[in-house]
């Protein structure tokens, strides 16, 4: 991890799991960001965060709730005065929530809880940071997370050329469909932000071993964590738009 990805790079839902996984990643990258934001709804609770405040002078922990617009406009307003005119490099949207629930047993509530979380939050951090962005985006002229990016948190369980009956991820009715909703987000901005410069991608990090994950997943975070930060590290223009996986390999949607 020798290529310095951005100056600056925000990751949301950063207390636990994949979140802290990459804060920990940037933060050990031996030419990491001049400014690694990590976001989650309790800070002072998040004592991992705190300990990494300790150890680095380049991260900055704010408190973040996607789903509460006043919370995001508190949130940018913060980032802002951290970055200034270069603005925002990278905006990875990773918070997000899995409500179990297959055909039989799926509700109303959690598929409009799981939606707002997984989807509407994405799109609604994305256009309050899209200011930010395209200040970064200005500093430069070749599409990448150096330049300005937006990585949204996929899973491979939302690829409809993927999905078979009974699969491993039949149980997750919300979730699923909540990230596929979020795929096509993420082809949404990539088309209307393409002549900003900034470039778009839904990332599949793998099954891993988290809260969400749960413990018969393959990978584990620290084993993750070093592929995706080499992937976003080289994304360039000819990627913009793409459903990949932590290995860089396309998914079909």
């Amino acid at each position: 991890m020798d290529q310095v990805l951005c100056r600056s790079v925000l990751i949301t839902g950063a207390n636990r799991g994949i979140g802290l996984g990459l804060v920990e990643g940037f933060l050990a990258a031996s030419r990491c960001p001049e400014v690694v934001i990590a976001t989650c709804r309790c800070p002072e609770s998040a004592q991992e965060l705190q300990k990494l405040c300790k150890q680095y002078s380049n991260i900055r922990v704010l408190p973040l709730d996607v789903v509460s617009e006043s919370s995001i406009k508190e949130t940018v307003k913060k980032v802002e005065d951290i970055v200034g005119e270069k603005g925002l490099n990278c905006l990875i949207n990773n918070a997000g929530i899995n409500v179990l629930g297959s055909l039989e047993d799926v509700t109303t509530e959690a598929m409009l809880r799981t939606f707002e979380t997984n989807t509407v939050a994405q799109l609604m951090l994305s256009k309050a940071f899209l200011p930010l962005l395209k200040k970064a985006a200005k500093q430069s002229a070749t599409m990448g997370c150096h330049r300005a990016a937006i990585v949204n948190m996929s899973s491979i369980s939302a690829s409809i050329g993927l999905a078979k009956s009974n699969d491993v991820y039949h149980t997750v009715y919300p979730y699923r469909i909540s990230k596929a909703a979020l795929n096509m987000l993420t082809k949404c901005l990539a088309t209307d932000l393409k002549l900003e410069g900034i470039l778009c991608i839904a990332l599949h990090p793998g099954w891993i071993q988290t809260d969400m994950g749960g413990t018969k997943a393959p990978l584990k975070v620290q084993d993750a964590v070093p592929s995706i930060i080499s992937l976003l590290a080289q994304l360039s223009e000819n990627d913009n738009g793409a459903f990949l996986d932590w290995e860089g390999k396309t998914l079909p949607w």
